[in-house]
């Protein structure tokens, strides 16, 4: 952890806050309801809607064998255990995702962002909408619903299959030697 110059502490991709009101706290919404329904329930009216309209893009997208869940805080979309157990941290292989956190909204794309060609003609393909692109390590970040090309997210969330997505993610991340990996798919 370092702190960099507005005395904000730095732990990997999080933001610590060391003074004042939000001493300890991180600068995002943290989320620990236990279904999709509590949590759009407690956003604001502006943001339940466009965090709902993006939830259904990605459901009418969304291909085959993932499950939506609370997870990680956010609207998770992921493989479920049943199916892969053996993932290298124990949780399930996260997909796509969706949330609210302080300052905007997010959409979590781990197919486009595991795959740079991928990410490079989603980012063009985004930036001729006109619309800003607003991308980050992992996520696409909104602030309100005409900021985002839900088309676009639709397409992104639908182009590859829960099967391809486990062999990809096997490729970066593969079982310690010696192990192997559990799909029951």
């Amino acid at each position: 952890m370092h702190a960099n110059s507005s005395g904000i502490y730095c732990q990997g991709d999080r933001r610590i806050f060391l003074a004042g009101e939000n001493r300890g706290q991180e600068n995002f919404v943290r989320s620990e309801y236990e279904s999709v329904e509590e949590y759009l329930a407690e956003l604001s009216e502006e943001r339940r809607n466009a965090i709902q309209t993006v939830r259904e893009t990605i459901l009418e997208n969304l291909p085959d064998g993932f499950e939506e869940t609370m997870n990680w805080g956010m609207i998770s979309y992921q493989v479920p255990l049943e199916i892969y157990p053996d993932t290298y941290n124990g949780q399930p292989l996260l997909y796509a995702a969706l949330a609210s956190r302080k300052n905007h909204m997010a959409v979590y794309l781990t197919g486009i962002y595991m795959d740079q060609e991928a990410l490079k003609e989603f980012e063009e393909a985004y930036r001729a909408t006109g619309k800003r692109c607003d991308v980050g390590k992992s996520c696409v970040r909104f602030r309100k619903l005409d900021d985002l090309p839900l088309s676009l997210i639709g397409k992104a969330v639908s182009r590859m299959t829960m099967e391809k997505f486990i062999r990809r993610m096997e490729e970066i991340r593969p079982p310690k030697k010696g192990k192997t990996r559990d799909y029951r798919g």
